[in-house]
Order: structure tokens, then sequence, then C-alpha cells
């Protein structure tokens, strides 16, 4: 099978298209612009382990340049799609809201045109449970009515429209996943995870908003990837699906577990108040995932936990 993935230079997209290549009749095309918002550093590792894999083909490209995804669309005309790739991260799109714009909803744009021009069969996008916003019951299902709270949740819900628009009654079969906060090995420096390694490898201050009184419900990327995988075989009946453990943590207790597992203790904890635009609880219902996925099993956030810490404590990631 060929399989394009955007986004292969970053977190989710690395580890999904690592899995991929594990079957040797699968030949993946990544794609990805290998941006700035974070230290490309990690990327380029991420690439550079990719690529010891001959199955595996990479492509420098920004998803705004159409002409040139064009041609590598149709020079591979890949049997699926998974459009990991998007402009990440809620206190920057206050900041550049324009650039959420390009990379999220112009890209979308292309990408979609261009697979419903070569009858792609499959689409799967990576959504977010940030389009939920604040909600008022929990768990939060994929029927209720979504709320964003920021630039980038407003244009991840703005891709989903996009793609539902496109594809459906065409003859692409599309799937919309709506992650909640995903983790583990060699993750995002800027998520919360990382940078409270950070903190602890530099003997930092830890900095937690709004009290540490939020709630996550954390994802260990092995889970979420398992389905992603197995959408490759069927489409589920349900079009939007939460991809959640549907066990939510307060950052609080998330600190004490990740000192524990470290081995650490010293590190001052600092409470920087409320931060615009950011969700206060996410508890996502899993039970459709579990209807479309039987036998699913996720894993325990402690144990994520431990493999995310020695991976960091060997890499620095």
């Amino acid at each position: 099978m060929k399989i394009l993935v955007t986004g292969s230079a970053g977190f989710i997209g690395y580890h999904l298209v690592e899995n991929l290549l594990n079957n040797i009749k699968n030949t993946v095309i990544g794609v990805d612009s290998i941006n700035g918002y974070y230290s490309t550093k990690i990327k380029k590792l991420r690439i550079k382990i990719l690529k010891r894999k001959k199955n595996f083909i990479f492509k420098k490209i920004n998803l705004e340049n159409k002409k040139k995804l064009e041609i590598t669309v149709k020079k591979f005309l890949p049997n699926a799609v998974f459009h990991i790739a998007g402009q990440p991260g809620v206190l920057y799109s206050f900041k550049d809201p324009l650039s959420y714009k390009k990379n999220n909803t112009i890209a979308t744009e292309n990408l979609t045109l261009i697979c419903k021009k070569y009858k792609i069969k499959k689409f799967i996008f990576a959504s977010s449970s940030s389009v939920y916003g604040d909600q008022k019951i929990f768990p939060i299902k994929e029927n209720f009515k979504t709320n964003p709270k920021n630039y980038y949740a407003k244009t991840k819900l703005k891709c989903e429209e996009i793609i539902k628009k496109k594809f459906t009654n065409s003859d692409t079969e599309y799937m919309i996943y709506r992650f909640f906060t995903v983790f583990g090995p060699l993750g995002r420096p800027d998520m919360f995870i990382h940078k409270f390694l950070n903190s602890i490898k530099k003997n930092k201050r830890i900095l937690l908003h709004n009290n540490g009184m939020n709630y996550r419900d954390f994802t260990y990327i092995d889970d979420l990837v398992k389905i992603l995988i197995q959408t490759t075989k069927k489409i589920p009946t349900d079009k939007i699906l939460n991809i959640c453990r549907s066990k939510p943590i307060k950052t609080t207790h998330l600190v004490n577990l990740i000192n524990k597992i470290y081995g650490n203790n010293k590190n001052k904890i600092i409470n920087t108040g409320f931060v615009k635009g950011e969700m206060l609880k996410t508890h996502g219902s899993n039970s459709l995932l579990k209807k479309n996925f039987t036998n699913l099993k996720f894993t325990d956030l402690a144990f994520g936990l431990k493999k995310t810490v020695a991976t960091y404590k060997k890499f620095g990631y």
C-alpha cells in the first residue's frame, strides 16, 4: 500500500510513519515543510531515523504550495492520505493568526482539492479536542456543540468543514479524528510534559497555568497510532471520532507523577494564572470509538510517562 503522510517530521506524524514502515509492503511518502515553530533539530532527527528504512520517501513541501503538492500526489497516487500536518499551539495563535489560516485552512483546502481530483481512496484527518472549547457536561461526546476558544481550534474546525464538503458523495472516503492531548517519546518540546522535563533537567522553576487546576485527558502515542493504522484497512462508520483514554488528570497530580518517575522533588512550582484561550478541562468520551474498534486497550498513563521520561533522558527530547 502507498500511503502519504503530511507532517511526517512532527511528533505524531513521525510515530505514524515509523509504524507504517514496519510493514515492508507499505511505501510511505512523508511530506513536511520542517518549519521553525519549535526546534528543527528534533524534526531533522525524526526524518533521519525514518530514512533508514528503504520504503520511506521524504518530500520537503509547504502545503501552501499547491503546484508542488499536486506533483507529488500525482506521481505516487497513494491509496491513503493521512493529513497530520498543521500549525499547533494555543498562545501562538493569538500572536500570528495568519499562520494558522495558511498552514491549517489553506493547506487543507489545497490537499483535499488534489485528493478529490486524483480520486484518492482514503483521507484521514487529525483534528483536535480543542474544537469543543469549554464544556459543562463530561465526558465530551462527538455530537456536542463545538465552541472553539482560539484561532488554532477555529482553523481545525474549519478544516473539518472543508473535508466534509469536499468528500461527501465523492470517490474518497474520509475520516476525522479529534485527538485529545497526545504524549510520548520524542514529543513536542512546546508541550507541557516536555517543558516540565526540561525544567527538571535545567533545575528551573516549573510554571503551572491556572494554579495547576486544569484537567487533561492524555492519550499515549502508541494507542493513537494503532487506531490510525487500522483505519487504512477500513474507514469507520462514524465519520468523526474522539481518540482519548477518557481518564482526565489534574495538572498538579501529573506533576507529582512525573516527579516520582524522574526522581525529582527539588524544582519550585510557580502558578502563572489563567491563560487566554486555554481549555480548563478536557475529558472525552471514547464509547463511540470503542463501538467502531473492538478490543481497544489504552496504555496506563504511568507506563507511558516512564517510556517518555526514559527517551528524554537518552536524547534530551
